[in-house]
């Protein structure tokens, strides 16, 4: 298979699988991140990856957002939101964030491969990504190594919500340059 195949392959499977994804899931997390006071990220693995580029998309547009794990991530509380990333949604380690947070009072919600999940079930709200992990549902949705498509479409999924809070928000890519790193 040639490089051009594989590039063809990956972006077909990318957009066949967001082009699933359901408009109202997509609003109602946009609606709880404008209404929160803080956003923060979390996740496993590439999964987590995927959110830190999230938060920074968010900081880049005006929002307070943390990764949780770093050093710098303050408390949450009431009024914060947890937004988490898991393909298989029954990644332990996230699943005790969203119910840490919870317990906190914060709001969670979790974009996942698996609605059905005990992580997208323990959640304020889910969006469903209809790239489900291999390994979990033992179908074969995709050529590429298992996780792969998930964590694609978790990046395009957020970057497309990224492009949809610019416009709610009427933040322009000047606006975002402002807040970019300038230690380039």
């Amino acid at each position: 298979m040639s490089a051009r195949d594989c590039s063809r392959l990956v972006a077909r499977e990318i957009c066949e699988a967001i082009s699933e994804t359901d408009d109202e899931q997509i609003e109602t997390l946009l609606d709880m991140i404008e209404g929160a006071e803080h956003i923060f990220v979390g996740g496993a693995g590439r999964s987590l990856m995927m959110m830190k580029a999230f938060a920074m998309r968010l900081m880049h547009i005006g929002f307070s957002s943390y990764v949780v794990g770093e050093t710098t991530t303050p408390a949450i509380i009431p009024d914060d939101l947890l937004i988490a990333g898991s393909g298989s949604g029954r990644t332990r380690m996230t699943q005790t964030l969203v119910e840490a947070a919870a317990a906190r009072g914060a709001r969670t919600a979790v974009i996942t491969g698996h609605p059905e999940s005990p992580l997208a079930q323990a959640a304020d709200h889910y969006v469903h990504l209809h790239a489900p992990v291999i390994f979990v549902n033992r179908q074969r949705p995709t050529r590429q190594p298992p996780g792969t498509l998930f964590e694609q479409c978790l990046l395009a999924q957020c970057d497309a919500m990224i492009l949809m809070l610019m416009h709610r928000r009427g933040t322009t890519e000047e606006n975002m340059r402002r807040r970019h790193t300038k230690f380039e």
